[in-house]
């Protein structure tokens, strides 16, 4: 009986999920925002001094894990090493200066507003912050050729992998230091801290060269996909089980996958989309369901404040990185508005919201807040576009 009850809260949120995205296509405006409000209002609502709905924890994790080793494997074999061109390596300049940037002064602004105890913590949601996804916002655009949006859609697959990354690894740095940065300590655990990244990519290397000569020797329409998720898992699980990082080994497998040539690769692409789509709907609406932000005014008013301070650290880090690009002051601000947090924040946070670490509620409130407020600006700044952005320039992408 149990059992049919947490079938009958997935297929509800599902269903949820489905209308939302239809209600938005409908009225031009991110699905991520109505499928977040609504797990925030079915999180709000009780029965019998309850949550309406609710999942165990062991549920709620392996959905965590599945949706990041899709999301991560997704993002990481669509990346191609080889066709890096100008903007490419101006973008990832700026994924790169933004990541610094925040690391540096978004950490001391947070702890500055809300004076957070773990400094650790606190560099978690930093890096995560430096994450940008603004497909969804840019898909309400007609097709359109400027560096602007091009600028935007190469910085959000660039700097995907880092920010799922690093949250995990300080994590892991948190764990090996706990509460006492000790240099001795510190010395002690380089050792293992590294041994996480070796095991990582030589998990994910190792699984993916195996499923490569699988699939290069025969392809199977209906096989070949299902090999291609249980090796990402398979990866994930090596990698975890010894002593590795599990994220990095399925980027690594993800790198691997898509920068080596493989007959019918764009079908399997296709699959692994289709079904991350799927996890994406299931997430955004738990993501709302599972953290409660606290509905207070302090708490919103010391967000947003702090949120247009990480708008100014990303207009910084725009003007510092592109200068190369002449970019007038209004496509920076524009760029600068547009850091909309994506699939990759949420599975992150949605993936924390599992794990049982002091403070981590906080961070996690925050991190929602903040994901809200830039779907927000985003959406808006798309509709005054013309105001920001001159139709008359035309991308011109230089070649190496």
């Amino acid at each position: 009986m149990e059992v049919l009850v947490f079938l009958t809260y997935l297929a509800i949120i599902l269903l949820i999920g489905i209308f939302c995205t239809f209600i938005a296509q409908k009225i031009n405006i991110p699905n991520i925002l109505l499928l977040i409000s609504a797990g925030i209002i079915l999180g709000n609502l009780p029965y019998k001094d309850t949550p309406l709905i609710s999942f165990p924890p062991i549920f709620l994790t392996s959905i965590g894990i599945l949706a990041l080793v899709m999301i991560v494997f997704d993002f990481a074999s669509r990346f191609k090493l080889g066709k890096f061109d100008k903007l490419s390596t101006q973008t990832l300049k700026l994924s790169v200066v933004f990541l610094i940037l925040n690391l540096i002064f978004l950490t001391i602004f947070v702890n500055l507003v809300f004076d957070l105890e773990s400094i650790f913590l606190v560099l978690l949601f930093s890096s995560l912050m430096s994450g940008t996804d603004p497909a969804a916002i840019l898909s309400m655009l007609k097709p359109a050729t400027h560096r602007v949006f091009e600028l935007l859609r190469i910085e959000s697959l660039i700097n995907t992998p880092l920010v799922v990354l690093l949250p995990f690894i300080i994590l892991d740095l948190m764990k090996t230091v706990e509460k006492e940065l000790i240099l001795t300590k510190f010395i002690e655990q380089i050792l293992p801290f590294l041994q996480q990244f070796v095991v990582g990519i030589g998990s994910g290397v190792l699984v993916g060269i195996i499923m490569l000569k699988f699939m290069k020797r025969e392809y199977s329409h209906v096989l070949s996909p299902l090999v291609m998720i249980t090796a990402a898992l398979i990866t994930y699980i090596l990698a975890e089980n010894l002593k590795g990082n599990g994220v990095l080994a399925v980027t690594a497998m993800g790198l691997l996958f898509g920068n080596i040539y493989l007959r019918q690769k764009f079908q399997l692409q296709e699959f692994s989309s289709i079904f991350s789509n799927a996890l994406e709907i299931l997430v955004f609406v738990l993501i709302g369901l599972i953290i409660k932000i606290p509905f207070s005014l302090t708490f919103f008013l010391r967000s947003f404040i702090l949120f247009i301070i990480y708008l100014v650290i990303r207009y910084i880090a725009i003007a510092l990185s592109l200068r190369d690009l002449e970019l007038s002051a209004k496509e920076k601000i524009f760029m600068a508005l547009n850091a909309q947090k994506g699939i990759a924040v949420a599975v992150v946070a949605f993936t924390l919201s599992t794990f049982n670490i002091q403070g981590i509620q906080f961070i996690l409130n925050l991190i929602l807040t903040f994901m809200l407020y830039s779907i927000i600006i985003s959406t808006i700044a798309i509709k005054f576009s013309k105001y920001f952005i001159e139709e008359k320039k035309v991308c011109k992408i230089q070649k190496k």
